[in-house]
């Protein structure tokens, strides 16, 4: 088959060697693989044929820069990893298309519902779809009313964030010693206290409180053509850090599956998406957040034999999509490995 250029934003992330993998050793074509990331890393080098160093996703210089790349480089297609990027590419993807680069990347009014927790969880609750209990957090004095109504434990979640960043768990049983003594300093857990004096230090971000939910957590990653859901493919987390999974099994769970499905059906979404689940005590899922991107563990269906990457790029260039049977119970352990430039 014909050989395709493909750019993949955040090429420095810890983990892309998965990502890039998967893309390069598709079974199918030769793939050059341009990366770009905010940071100098010649080590991405060593996963991307090329790569260009350039301004954060916030910068009003950063789709210029992506243009002018793909423009360069005769990029077939684009495939973001950023969700601080989607809205701005989203607003210039005429601009993509004229040069003849095709974008994974949904709608822009898609984008504002599904990039934004708040947003997806109100239009969740309309749309009669398992989401938690939350409310709209407008400043420090709406914690405690946040705690009153939602129960004991509590989140608070920046509306647009990622990575747990923005994310604090208040929990008064859970004792602070033993978050001292047994968890690293990157713990999520607070106190009402700290969280105030926190928020309080300059302008707060928009903000929700969502209950707590202890069970267990699964991350359903999907590829859908405007709506039409062409994969959905489930992963349990085993071990969970900062939202990504370190550890994580691959299962027929097509109740969740189902679930997250219709709202990518509902909302059109497009390309490659990432929905996580969390459990209440009872075992209900309940929707926590939805990526509209390439997710962080998305190469660990490559193992089970669906390569949701490449099946991206071969819907993006107008080619048949293939129905593959994944392997369930495929296990994935994350592990630390060097890179040496």
């Amino acid at each position: 088959m014909n050989s395709v250029t493909v750019l993949i934003t955040a090429a420095g992330n810890a983990y892309m060697p998965g990502i890039c993998k998967s893309i390069k050793k598709n079974g199918e074509r030769k793939i050059r693989l341009v990366g770009v990331d905010m940071n100098k890393d010649d080590t991405i080098l060593q996963m991307c044929d090329t790569y260009y160093q350039g301004p954060r996703a916030d910068s009003p210089d950063y789709v210029d820069f992506l243009l002018d790349i793909c423009q360069k480089e005769c990029v077939d297609v684009l495939l973001p990893v950023m969700s601080a990027e989607l809205e701005k590419i989203a607003e210039n993807i005429g601009r993509f298309e004229k040069i003849g680069t095709r974008v994974s990347v949904s709608d822009l009014k898609q984008l504002k519902i599904a990039n934004n927790k708040l947003a997806l969880f109100e239009y969740l609750e309309k749309a009669g779809l398992p989401c938690p209990k939350y409310m709209s957090i407008g400043g420090v004095d709406d914690i405690d009313p946040a705690i009153e109504r939602i129960g004991s434990p509590c989140v608070f979640k920046m509306n647009e964030g990622s990575g747990s960043r923005g994310m604090r768990i208040i929990d008064p049983a859970r004792s602070r010693l033993d978050v001292f003594l047994h968890e690293k300093p990157n713990s999520v857990y607070t106190t009402v206290k700290d969280l105030k004096e926190t928020l309080n230090e300059g302008k707060m971000p928009p903000m929700h409180a969502m209950e707590y939910l202890p069970g267990e957590e699964y991350t359903v990653d999907i590829l859908a053509n405007k709506g039409d859901v062409l994969y959905s493919l489930c992963r349990r987390g085993l071990n969970v850090q900062s939202s990504i999974i370190l550890d994580g099994v691959v299962e027929n769970r097509p109740e969740i599956t189902n679930m997250c499905s219709e709202v990518v059906s509902r909302l059109q979404l497009h390309g490659n998406v990432g929905i996580d689940i969390k459990e209440r005590a009872d075992g209900t899922p309940v929707i926590i957040e939805c990526n509209p991107r390439v997710t962080a563990g998305v190469s660990e269906f490559t193992a089970s034999g669906v390569n949701l990457l490449y099946l991206c790029i071969k819907m993006l260039l107008g080619e048949s999509i293939p129905h593959i049977e994944p392997k369930y119970g495929i296990v994935m352990k994350r592990r630390y490995t060097e890179m040496f430039c």
